[in-house]
């Protein structure tokens, strides 16, 4: 049953695939109309004046539909940034992936290649000029998974990706790919180009488009065939684990998504890289399956062998997707790899906690005029100030944010977004005060910067983290009320006559 499953969809896909080639195949006998009707006219003896126009014209056709063709030819899509792992530096991960292609009955993929990111799929690799054929796909993993998943889980996820290679071998399907894949990517690099001074290329992708608007769906029943063949012929591998597998996936990106939105996005923003997300992820879903119920039991599975054993260096891989990912989502623009610096976790708190609560405390006396004399009770005491004021705070708040942007790198051109919109202006200038507050309480008592592994920067009083400042903080901020800010610094022991350390 499973069988005839896998084959009804691939039969499915192949005739998509079909349809799709007959669209390229329609594009290249219009083409030839022209061409065709000129040798009909020669053969049939048509006078001249009939016979050269044509010819005249087929020839024309012939040049721009041959200038055209090769630009859609060459036109290369976007690959993805990956880290490339060969069989050298991790022979038991590639031996796992041939094993479970053997249990398949597919080729094996061609390479394995790992990507910031909570995904798997199959890459085609462009075609290497000369080649007679392209190579087979690159299995690409999601780098997280191999870091928080076990093995056997791994190897249930991956089966039913692995399996697409066997539909990715058939002729058909993979000459269709190319086709939608060039189609694509010729459309992009056509995009906004001025048809006066590059009309070939505009004309290219105009030709490009209506290819895609014509085969782009039957493309689309195609991948699905696909995938409905490799689901099925992937069905009985690892089928008890399969469930587990996949409830780790939403797991894993949730954990991915706060470390790298609220840990890894600070030290971003300041030229530093944490060199080893991978590690700090198991952190992170470790931490939220203490903290909700919702995922008890999942941090017991952590006693098993985990799927990066079957790298032979996890830690130089992790560093090196670790930068892979600085680039990829916060790459600032002007900024070369000379500029990136690496930060251990362990140094996370006094080179990025630290250093961040410092350059807001520094704007934010700047902007009060207070930097001669940096204390929070001048501070406190100009807030209420502009808080009494008309539109006294927002003017504050706008200016704070207005030098950190100019402070901040901004990513770079094409970097990939990530993370959530910059704060408000009144979320600005919270985060400002509870800087300025944050530093002189290390300053002078026994705080200290901290990491939470979900909620990334903290301020810890006797090892354990502060929650009772937010509060206080909003009331002065909201409300020009500094009276429960004063009572908390004064429970806390921290001096506000102190200077406080801006550097």
């Amino acid at each position: 049953m499973v069988q005839r499953t896998s084959r009804d969809a691939g039969r499915s896909a192949r005739d998509d695939a079909l349809a799709v080639l007959r669209v390229r195949n329609g594009a290249l006998a219009l083409a030839l109309i022209p061409a065709a009707s000129a040798v009909v006219l020669f053969a049939a003896g048509a006078p001249g004046a009939l016979r050269w126009p044509v010819t005249a014209l087929a020839a024309a056709t012939a040049a721009v539909a041959t200038a055209t063709g090769l630009f859609i030819a060459r036109a290369r899509p976007a690959v993805t940034p990956t880290i490339e792992v060969p069989e050298r530096s991790a022979p038991a991960l590639h031996g796992l992936i041939r094993e479970l292609a053997d249990r398949l009955d597919v080729p094996p993929p061609s390479g394995i290649a790992l990507t910031p990111d909570c995904d798997s799929w199959l890459e085609e690799p462009p075609r290497a000029p000369g080649a007679a054929a392209a190579p087979g796909p690159v299995l690409v993993i999601g780098s997280p998974f191999l870091w928080w998943m076990r093995v056997g889980e791994l190897r249930a996820l991956l089966a039913p990706v692995v399996a697409g290679t066997g539909p990715a071998a058939h002729p058909d399907i993979a000459s269709a790919r190319r086709c939608v894949r060039a189609w694509d990517a010729a459309a992009g690099l056509a995009r906004g180009v001025p048809r006066h001074r590059r009309p070939l290329t505009a004309f290219s992708g105009l030709v490009a488009r209506a290819l895609l608007r014509l085969g782009a769906g039957y493309g689309a029943e195609m991948e699905r065939g696909v995938a409905r063949a490799a689901a099925a012929r992937a069905q009985g591998v690892d089928e008890g684990l399969r469930g587990a597998a996949q409830e780790q996936v939403g797991l894993a990106y949730a954990g991915w998504d706060r470390l790298l939105t609220r840990v890894a996005l600070p030290a971003w923003r300041i030229g530093r890289w944490p060199r080893s997300l991978d590690a700090g992820v198991v952190s992170a879903l470790t931490e939220l399956s203490r903290r909700d119920r919702l995922a008890e039991g999942f941090a017991a599975r952590l006693g098993e062998r985990p799927a990066c054993d079957l790298l032979d260096e996890p830690g130089a891989v992790d560093e090196a997707i670790s930068l892979l990912a600085a680039r990829l989502f916060h790459g600032a623009q002007g900024r070369e790899d000379a500029d990136w610096t690496p930060v251990d976790w362990a140094a996370y708190p006094d080179e990025v906690v630290d250093r961040i609560w410092r350059d807001r405390a520094a704007r934010l006396f700047a902007a009060l005029d207070a930097a001669e004399t940096p204390t929070l009770a001048c501070a406190l005491q100009r807030l209420a100030d502009a808080a009494a004021a008309r539109n006294g705070t927002a003017a504050l708040a706008a200016r704070l944010v207005a030098e950190a942007a100019r402070a901040e790198p901004q990513p770079a051109t094409g970097a990939a977004a990530q993370g959530p919109p910059p704060p408000g202006d009144r979320e600005a200038l919270v985060e400002h005060v509870s800087a300025a507050i944050c530093c002189a309480a290390a300053d002078t008592t026994g705080a200290a910067p901290g990491l939470d592994w979900l909620d990334g920067p903290v301020l810890l009083t006797g090892g354990t983290r502060e929650r009772g400042l937010a509060a206080p903080v909003h009331r002065l901020v909201d409300d020009g009320d500094p009276g429960p800010l004063r009572d908390w610094l004064a429970g806390a022991g921290v001096r506000p006559d102190k200077p406080v350390r801006l550097v």
